[in-house]
């Protein structure tokens, strides 16, 4: 496994685990936790499509961590 590989299995792990918690009730799909988990993770993969020159999961992942931004920005607008 080279590092590019090493680097988007991480990635790709962080948003598996924010999924994984969230679909077993241990995270709420609003919850901060839920949405850093999803913008680290999309954005190491990002980096590793990134790395590897792979533009649509580079678009992907990257409006998957823009997205999340967007959702941690409404959740913590909502608790304040």
């Amino acid at each position: 496994m080279n590092s590019n590989d090493l680097i988007g299995t991480i990635g790709v792990g962080i948003i598996l685990l924010a999924y994984f918690l969230n679909m077993f009730s241990l995270i709420p799909n609003n919850g901060k936790l839920f949405y850093l988990l999803n913008i680290i993770g999309a954005s190491i993969a990002c980096f590793a499509s990134y790395l590897i020159n792979y533009i649509p999961f580079v678009i992907l992942e990257g409006t998957w961590a823009l997205v999340s931004v967007v959702g941690l920005v409404k959740s913590c607008k909502s608790n304040t």
